[in-house]
Protein backbone atom coordinates (compact mmCIF):
# COMPACT_ATOMS: atom_id res chain seq x y z
CA UNK A 1 0.00 0.00 0.00
CA UNK A 2 1.10 3.48 -0.79
CA UNK A 3 1.20 5.96 2.04
CA UNK A 4 -0.79 9.16 1.55
CA UNK A 5 1.26 12.28 2.21
CA UNK A 6 -0.08 14.22 5.17
CA UNK A 7 1.00 17.48 6.71
CA UNK A 8 2.33 17.36 10.29
CA UNK A 9 -0.18 17.97 13.07
CA UNK A 10 1.56 21.16 14.22
CA UNK A 11 1.17 22.64 10.71
CA UNK A 12 -2.52 21.73 10.65
CA UNK A 13 -3.02 23.40 14.05
CA UNK A 14 -1.36 26.59 12.83
CA UNK A 15 -3.51 26.49 9.68
CA UNK A 16 -6.71 26.13 11.78
CA UNK A 17 -5.72 29.13 13.89
CA UNK A 18 -5.00 31.16 10.77
CA UNK A 19 -8.36 30.25 9.24
CA UNK A 20 -10.17 31.38 12.40
CA UNK A 21 -8.22 34.66 12.41
CA UNK A 22 -8.95 35.33 8.73
CA UNK A 23 -12.68 34.67 9.10
CA UNK A 24 -12.84 36.92 12.17
CA UNK A 25 -11.04 39.68 10.23
CA UNK A 26 -13.46 39.17 7.32
CA UNK A 27 -16.42 39.82 9.65
CA UNK A 28 -14.80 42.88 11.20
CA UNK A 29 -13.92 44.46 7.83
CA UNK A 30 -17.09 43.54 5.94
CA UNK A 31 -18.99 46.82 6.21
CA UNK A 32 -16.05 49.14 5.59
CA UNK A 33 -14.02 47.04 3.10
CA UNK A 34 -16.15 44.33 1.42
CA UNK A 35 -13.48 43.45 -1.16
CA UNK A 36 -10.89 42.93 1.57
CA UNK A 37 -13.38 40.74 3.40
CA UNK A 38 -13.85 38.57 0.31
CA UNK A 39 -10.08 38.21 -0.01
CA UNK A 40 -9.81 37.04 3.62
CA UNK A 41 -12.45 34.36 2.99
CA UNK A 42 -10.64 33.30 -0.19
CA UNK A 43 -7.33 32.97 1.69
CA UNK A 44 -8.98 30.98 4.49
CA UNK A 45 -10.45 28.55 1.95
CA UNK A 46 -7.07 28.16 0.21
CA UNK A 47 -5.36 27.37 3.51
CA UNK A 48 -8.08 24.80 4.25
CA UNK A 49 -7.52 23.11 0.90
CA UNK A 50 -3.74 23.10 1.17
CA UNK A 51 -3.66 21.59 4.66
CA UNK A 52 -6.72 19.35 4.18
CA UNK A 53 -8.73 20.98 6.96
CA UNK A 54 -12.49 20.48 7.05
CA UNK A 55 -14.65 23.46 7.87
CA UNK A 56 -17.37 22.94 10.45
CA UNK A 57 -21.01 23.25 9.39
CA UNK A 58 -21.23 26.69 11.01
CA UNK A 59 -18.14 27.95 9.19
CA UNK A 60 -19.30 26.58 5.82
CA UNK A 61 -22.57 28.47 6.05
CA UNK A 62 -20.87 31.79 6.75
CA UNK A 63 -19.60 32.37 3.21
CA UNK A 64 -20.64 31.81 -0.41
CA UNK A 65 -18.69 29.00 -2.06
CA UNK A 66 -19.13 30.60 -5.49
CA UNK A 67 -17.96 34.20 -4.93
CA UNK A 68 -16.34 34.00 -1.43
CA UNK A 69 -18.72 36.67 -0.16
CA UNK A 70 -19.39 36.67 3.58
CA UNK A 71 -23.08 35.80 4.11
CA UNK A 72 -24.66 38.20 6.59
CA UNK A 73 -28.47 37.96 6.73
CA UNK A 74 -30.19 41.09 5.46
CA UNK A 75 -26.96 42.65 4.18
CA UNK A 76 -25.28 40.22 1.77
CA UNK A 77 -27.85 37.42 1.64
CA UNK A 78 -31.54 36.73 2.07
CA UNK A 79 -32.93 33.85 4.09
CA UNK A 80 -36.25 32.09 3.50
CA UNK A 81 -38.02 29.07 4.97
CA UNK A 82 -39.85 26.90 2.44
CA UNK A 83 -41.27 23.39 2.87
CA UNK A 84 -38.76 22.14 5.42
CA UNK A 85 -35.74 23.87 3.87
CA UNK A 86 -33.69 26.89 4.86
CA UNK A 87 -32.90 28.72 1.62
CA UNK A 88 -30.03 31.21 1.58
CA UNK A 89 -29.56 33.40 -1.51
CA UNK A 90 -26.28 35.27 -2.03
CA UNK A 91 -26.91 38.88 -3.07
CA UNK A 92 -23.70 39.13 -5.08
CA UNK A 93 -23.93 36.07 -7.36
CA UNK A 94 -27.60 34.99 -6.83
CA UNK A 95 -26.68 31.38 -6.01
CA UNK A 96 -29.05 29.42 -3.76
CA UNK A 97 -28.12 27.15 -0.86
CA UNK A 98 -30.77 24.77 0.46
CA UNK A 99 -30.37 23.22 3.90
CA UNK A 100 -32.96 20.78 5.31
CA UNK A 101 -34.40 21.68 8.71
CA UNK A 102 -36.10 19.44 11.21
CA UNK A 103 -39.72 20.19 11.91
CA UNK A 104 -40.63 20.79 15.53
CA UNK A 105 -43.74 18.96 16.73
Amino acid sequence: MRQVSKKPVWQQNIARERIEILLKQAEENFKKYPDRSRRYVELARKIGLRYNIRFTKELKRRFCKNCNNLLIPGISCSIRLEKGFLIIKCSKCDILYKYPIKKMV
